[in-house]
């Protein structure tokens, strides 16, 4: 029996239509699925509606940690920044539509004022909690500066909101050159989920990218130290598989769900 709850990302299985997308994650053994944006708008644009999105949910009775992503809030300002958070509200609306408890707020590519984006930070959390969504503070390994625990955990603090968190991703933490052990520096209610992942040992860890990514357990990062670590803080909740894999994306779509749930169970149950 685990002590996690097992979430599907959708990037895991990119080509198939949303509704698909939902219905694979539940008869895969899911219990959760997190939607992109991107997935939720090219619905719409093929005719289809928020309402259809969230009854496939209710109808399967799958949670929706997560939908990803926005950008532009962080590091905009001037005039430029009323469109940037205009599409941010337009995103909000969406996850609060389809029942998210959280919306991924991602960092700049480049070197930005972490005073100016961690206030930035507080107004989108004043803004997406006035609505009925979370956005959760993410850092990404390839970036050059929000690209540790601890550069996303200064941000939330440096905000001073007891709503903020952050997203964790094990490719993340060793791309950006970070220590797994600074999860222990987290409480548990500031992890809006744990996206679930591996890294090759090739390419060199510099030159990786989000679709080197493997499947739980057929990398070479210390995944059971990991997980150990969230117990120890008290996280008991989403294991969420994120993958990006062209070669993936060419296969059966609930073959490779089936298959990543089976591997991330496979690691988190001997843990």
């Amino acid at each position: 029996m685990s002590d996690f709850l097992y979430c599907l990302n959708s990037s895991t299985i990119r080509p198939a239509p949303i509704l698909q997308k939902i219905e694979i994650a539940a008869r895969a053994g899911y219990s959760a699925i997190e939607l992109w944006h991107d997935d939720i708008d090219l619905h719409l644009r093929n005719g289809g509606t928020l309402a259809e999105i969230r009854h496939a949910l209710e109808d399967r009775r799958l949670v929706v940690p997560t939908t990803i992503y926005l950008k532009g809030w962080f590091e905009t300002t001037g005039p430029a920044r009323a469109a940037e958070m205009a599409e941010c509200r337009r995103r909000i609306d969406q996850a609060v539509e389809v029942g998210a408890i959280h919306i991924i707020a991602g960092p700049p590519a480049g070197y930005s004022d972490h005073d100016q984006g961690a206030r930035h930070y507080r107004e989108l959390l004043e803004l997406g909690l006035s609505l009925g969504v979370k956005p959760a503070m993410e850092f990404l390994g390839f970036v050059e500066d929000i690209n540790t625990i601890e550069s996303a955990l200064e941000i939330v603090n440096k905000a001073g909101h007891p709503a903020g968190t952050i997203v964790l991703d094990p490719f993340h933490i060793y791309r950006g050159g970070g220590s797994p052990e600074s999860i222990a520096l987290l409480k548990p209610a500031q992890i809006a989920i744990f996206h679930f992942n591996d890294a090759p040992a090739y390419p060199p860890r510099v030159q990786q990218h989000d679709h080197d990514r493997v499947y739980p357990g057929d990398g070479i990062l210390d995944l059971k130290r990991q997980l150990q670590l969230l117990r120890q803080i008290g996280y008991n909740r989403w294991l969420s598989l994120e993958l990006f894999r062209e070669d993936l994306w060419a296969q059966d779509p609930f073959e490779v769900a089936r298959i990543g749930l089976q591997k991330t169970r496979a690691v988190a149950e001997s843990s």
